[in-house]
């Protein structure tokens, strides 16, 4: 398996800025800041209820219990338990309404993303592993889950308790107060420190986790499973699978250990504060100092207790908010990845499309760093014509094709469809218009008619029938158990190649596009099979402008136009008669076909 790979994109200088990323985490809940508002009552609500304890136990302590006012008493204790009553109710509605958005968060999330990457260029899924994509998807934005549906509602709650409880143990004894948050400071420092050292190696752990996920996806797929077991690598694709494992293993326990022990010395102070309390009140009447009522000390230290809770929570949220910033930081990339292939604000809109396909002055390179694959490139097909675009390996024939349908926007001169610039089209009038039949046919994990109907979702039973027949598989379908209902298998590997093929082909006879493109759409069959799809291949073809990439000659001799191109040019053009007259490139070809003819 090859190295992971990340995108060839490197983002903005300033895209690592906090500040600049938690304003845009911020205009993620913007949608939903009327709920946000109301989680924030609750919340308000919540912790003024739950302070309000502590005063009724002041109460009870120092002025119901001694003067045995009964009356009283009950009321205090009526108000302690309406109290818990309160804050439990605040509490569930606050969850569901906070959960509800940060689900809603997450789904706008997952759906930027994965709109983001369809409108991605071929060229960014070529260099791209599978795994990577997902695992962005999946893993990434998973790990976001508690901080996008708790963290930030946790964040607003124990913010709210710790600042109402202060100001509540201030109202009761200032200088208690002073020697409860006299080492908070050093707190919130550590939590920093811990937090930077989360988010490094969250970083790394999703890294990793991108790397196992596209070794999975391409090990364990029926090609992969197939190519394992052919070549006898089985046990040395588990053993790098539990290499890669091992690594994930070592990051996620320096994640979860990472500044544990400093954060244990936290809690351990701050759950030592009580006795810190009850002993500076015991000093203070032993010298002589100012007095303090046994109902005040208790009810500081209950304060102090509900401090607690909060204070802890709000440090480690810190440290949860600056892990969860690595994994923004990988989806913004992909939300930020330039689209090469865009639609422009006004684009052409045509209804109907006659079919005339035009490449002019065509220039075409993938990369600044190579030269050109293709060159000077000048083509006509009338509509309804037909051309036949041949020669040898890495001749640039299937790139030429895929100009036509926009899987990549030319360098230099254009392609036109109809006499409009291909980029000047709407994205619905050139999916409409073009049609393309590869040689890697894809089937989805899916029954034989929802594949057809991919392509036409509204098609009735009649209409699928019909396209089956035409490409030559109605008949084979039909004697399935399931009929058209029969679940085709991972990628189609159920069928056969032939089979597959024809299934290509009566989805595109379904989809019924007025240009065709068939890069060399029957190259990898054999000879009985070939002449099966070729039928229907034909019947695809009748009426319709078609582009044929080919490798084998046998399939193209009756194009109106054969061109041959070489290192990205045009070195021959003309019919197969001509072609063959003149003795050149082509000729030399069909020599070799014949060569291997009887091979095949």
């Amino acid at each position: 398996m090859h190295p992971d790979r990340e995108p060839d994109w490197t983002p903005p200088a300033d895209a690592g800025e906090q500040p600049r990323q938690v304003r845009r985490i911020l205009k993620l809940f913007r949608p939903y800041r009327g709920r946000l508002a109301v989680v924030g009552l609750l919340v308000g609500a919540a912790s003024l209820v739950s302070v309000a304890t502590p005063f009724l136990l002041k109460a009870i302590l120092d002025v119901a219990l001694p003067e045995g006012r009964t009356g009283l008493l009950s009321l205090l204790a009526l108000g302690m338990i309406l109290s818990a009553v309160l804050t439990s109710v605040f509490g569930v509605l606050q969850t569901l309404i906070s959960t509800t958005v940060g689900q809603r968060v997450m789904h706008d999330l997952r759906t930027a993303v994965y709109g983001r990457l369809q409108r991605m260029s071929l060229a960014f899924f070529t260099r791209t592993r599978t795994g990577e994509v997902q695992s962005r998807i999946a893993n990434d934005i998973g790990g976001m889950q508690a901080t996008v549906t708790s963290t930030a509602t946790s964040l607003v709650s124990n913010l709210t308790s710790v600042v109402a409880t202060v100001v509540a143990m201030l109202a009761l004894d200032w200088r208690l107060t002073v020697v409860s948050l006299v080492l908070l400071p050093v707190f919130v420092w550590i939590s920093r420190r811990v937090g930077n050292e989360r988010k490094k190696i969250t970083t790394q752990r999703q890294k990793q986790m991108a790397a196992m996920a596209a070794t999975v996806t391409e090990s364990l797929s029926v090609s992969g499973i197939l190519l394992g077991r052919t070549m006898g690598r089985s046990d040395s694709l588990t053993g790098a699978f539990s290499d890669e494992s091992e690594r994930l293993v070592d990051l996620e326990v320096r994640s979860n250990m990472a500044g544990r022990w400093r954060m244990a010395v936290i809690t351990i102070v701050m759950a030592a504060m009580p006795a810190i309390i009850y002993w500076t009140a015991g000093i203070a009447l032993r010298t002589g100092g100012p007095g303090v009522s046994i109902g005040t000390v208790v009810a500081f230290v209950s304060l102090q207790q509900g401090l607690f809770r909060p204070a802890v929570s709000l440090l480690s949220t810190g440290v949860q908010i600056q892990t969860s910033l690595a994994l923004f930081q990988r989806i913004f990339e992909y939300l930020d990845l330039p689209i090469d292939i865009t639609e422009r604000a006004d684009p052409v809109h045509l209804d109907r499309v006659k079919g005339e396909v035009r490449f002019e002055g065509v220039t075409f390179g993938y990369d600044d760093k190579g030269g050109p694959v293709l060159d000077g490139i000048d083509i006509t097909v009338p509509p309804g014509g037909s051309l036949a675009v041949v020669g040898p390996t890495g001749a640039g024939k299937s790139t030429l094709g895929h100009l036509v349908p926009r899987l990549y926007d030319v360098t230099g001169g254009r392609v036109t469809l109809d006499g409009v610039d291909v980029r000047d089209l709407d994205f619905d009038t050139l999916a409409r218009a073009v049609g393309v039949v590869s040689q890697e046919t894809y089937l989805f994990h899916a029954s034989v008619a929802d594949n057809l109907r991919f392509a036409k979702p509204d098609a009735t039973d009649e209409e699928l029938h019909a396209a089956a027949r035409a490409a030559q598989i109605h008949d084979h379908i039909a004697a399935l158990p399931d009929g058209y209902d029969t679940v085709v298998g991972e990628r189609g590997h159920r069928f056969s190649g032939g089979e597959k093929q024809r299934l290509a082909i009566a989805r595109t006879i379904l989809r019924d596009p007025p240009v065709l493109v068939l890069d060399e759409a029957t190259s990898a069959l054999d000879t009985r099979t070939e002449a099966a799809v070729q039928q229907a291949v034909d019947a695809l073809s009748a009426d319709r402008t078609t582009v044929t990439i080919a490798h084998r000659l046998s399939t193209v001799r009756n194009a109106d136009q054969i061109v041959v191109l070489d290192s990205g040019r045009v070195v021959e053009r003309g019919t197969h008669e001509e072609l063959l007259e003149r003795g050149g490139r082509y000729a030399a070809l069909v020599r070799r076909d014949a060569r291997l003819e009887p091979t095949r």
